[in-house]
């Protein structure tokens, strides 16, 4: 890696943790806790790249990058901030920031950005649109790394002019999504319209709902279930649309690819509707979001005129370790009901205990036609999923452990709840150590309850 980077950030040790890499990398540094310093030096024709927070004592970072754009074109920057929020990084993309991370970041991971910012030619934008002020009521709440790469996918594709297939299981935020691409997009004035398979019936179905979006966004809900006559409607609808042509947008529970090789979904608007997919993960894959939305759904309350209420440290526990097959809807739906019915202004892990007990405990299969698929097959898909969020870089080094992690996780969670909880009987089945299985239910913070057997 070869260049001047010129790092701005309040935090000495992420000022002298970059310095140290960058340098080792082969680059020479300028470091500084400044904005002002920083905008000098970029004045000064310093830097082949800029690696900037947000908040800085003196002035924000994204509110600089314009300023950055006019004074030195082409130049890039990598915003990192801890306000790891869809707000920030929609920010980031509008400000035609180079890349953006989330703090805490990944060092190698930055380095790999750094040195393609370095070595790739950047191009220069022809206009950066003004942003806006976070609000407080986000329409994507999430600091996981799942989440932060679903916020960078949505900074990128909001003003493309791709339509946007969104998957995800039910209660997953899917319409979230496809309402945050645009009310953040060039759209966010015009009509944003979620369109039925009913809507579709009739000779003027289709220009009726094209004339109800005025060249805004129209949303395809849950494609998946609609029938063959219906899918064969949309597809003349998008082979014909006229110049003042909506964005198009479609969410779907359902594996579209699967139902297409089986004969239940249209090749060709798989394909019209197909030009960039989001998968929102579940709720289950970003278990250290789960107190944040808790928090956020209970704020949201309270501005609604619901009574003030916390979690005691126990309750939160339990919230945290429930497994939420209906994922951020039905999380919502039972804060909403312990609002109402605890009885103290700290919900307790009684009350949670109360508002859990008549949930179902077993995670609902999202399309019936998987039931027979392979668990190698299965893994093999979700990994290429990932591997796509990722475009054209990879993810970040350790994958291996990450990956082992997450599937040893639920392994042992589920043959915990067939045993009732009982430690012995669950090494035995699993044909592990019974010292080992403790040890994994440690590293893996697994809660064990002792209960009759599920199976």
């Amino acid at each position: 890696m070869d260049g001047t980077v010129l790092v701005a950030d309040d935090d000495r040790t992420i000022r002298t943790v970059l310095t140290q890499a960058l340098t080792r990398a082969g680059c020479k540094v300028h470091a500084t806790s400044s904005l002002v310093t920083l905008m000098r030096w970029i004045e000064e024709g310093k830097g082949d790249l800029v690696i900037s927070d947000v908040v800085m004592p003196d002035g924000n970072g994204l509110e600089a990058l314009p300023r950055i754009a006019a004074d030195r074109p082409g130049l890039p920057v990598i915003v990192i901030s801890a306000q790891n929020t869809i707000m920030t990084a929609i920010q980031a993309a509008e400000a035609d920031a180079y890349d953006y991370l989330p703090k805490p970041f990944d060092l190698p991971d930055l380095m790999k950005r750094a040195a393609r910012a370095l070595s790739q030619k950047r191009r220069v934008a022809t206009a950066a649109q003004s942003s806006r002020e976070e609000g407080d009521d986000l329409p994507l709440v999430g600091r996981t790394p799942a989440m932060q790469e679903l916020y960078r996918l949505v900074a990128r594709v909001m003003n493309a002019d791709l339509p946007v297939l969104i998957t995800g299981e039910s209660g997953s935020g899917k319409s979230l999504v496809a309402r945050a691409i645009h009310d953040f997009s060039d759209r966010r004035t015009l009509p944003f319209i979620v369109v039925q398979a009913t809507e579709l019936q009739g000779v003027d179905g289709p220009s009726s709902v094209l004339m109800r979006a005025r060249g805004g966004t129209l949303v395809f809900d849950e494609i998946g279930e609609f029938d063959a006559e219906t899918q064969g409607r949309i597809v003349r609808m998008l082979d014909t649309l006229p110049a003042t042509a909506p964005r198009i947008l479609a969410t779907s529970q359902k594996d579209l690819a699967r139902l297409m090789e089986e004969g239940r979904f249209r090749e060709d608007l798989f394909y019209r509707i197909g030009g960039v997919t989001l998968s929102v993960p579940a709720l289950r894959e970003r278990v250290e979001d789960i107190p944040l939305l808790a928090e956020h759904f209970l704020a949201r309350g309270e501005r609604d005129g619901a009574p003030a209420r916390r979690f005691a440290p126990d309750a939160m526990a339990m919230i945290r370790g429930y497994r939420w097959p209906g994922n951020v809807r039905q999380l919502e739906n039972t804060l909403r009901r312990l609002v109402i019915t605890a009885s103290a202004p700290e919900i307790s892990r009684a009350d949670v205990e109360a508002a859990l007990g008549a949930l179902p405990t077993e995670l609902p299969r999202s399309d019936a036609s998987e039931e027979g698929e392979r668990l190698s097959a299965s893994i093999a898909r979700h990994l290429r999923r990932y591997f796509d969020l990722h475009g054209d870089g990879l993810p970040p080094p350790g994958l291996y452990d990450r990956i082992l992690r997450e599937m040893e996780m639920p392994l042992i969670e589920t043959a915990l709840a067939a045993t009732g909880g009982n430690q012995a009987k669950c090494a035995e089945l699993l044909g592990i150590n019974r010292n080992t299985l403790r040890k994994k239910i440690t590293d893996l913070d697994i809660r064990v309850t002792r209960r009759r057997k599920l199976m």
